[in-house]
């Protein structure tokens, strides 16, 4: 997979849930590539670097439930 999905990535993406599983793995990895790279390159973040690095985690946490999920969001609790 390339480095940005595409509008047709994502139409297909919505009628065909191996490739969802797919994009999302892929993307997950990435993301996580991305948080690891940033993690070492500044094992001292300022604030607004360990801002953006709890969000990518709060976003990776996402998509694995997802993926868990079968590309579907968790169900919501009452």
């Amino acid at each position: 997979m390339s480095g940005v999905v595409s509008e047709d990535d994502l139409a297909r993406a919505r009628q065909d849930p191996a490739f969802r599983h797919k994009l999302m793995a892929d993307n997950l990895d990435r993301l996580l590539d991305a948080l690891e790279r940033m993690r070492k390159s500044n094992p001292n973040p300022n604030p607004e670097s360990a801002r953006q690095i709890r969000e990518g985690v709060a976003l990776a946490v996402k998509l694995a439930d997802r993926l868990q999920n079968g590309g579907n969001p968790p169900p919501r609790a009452a």
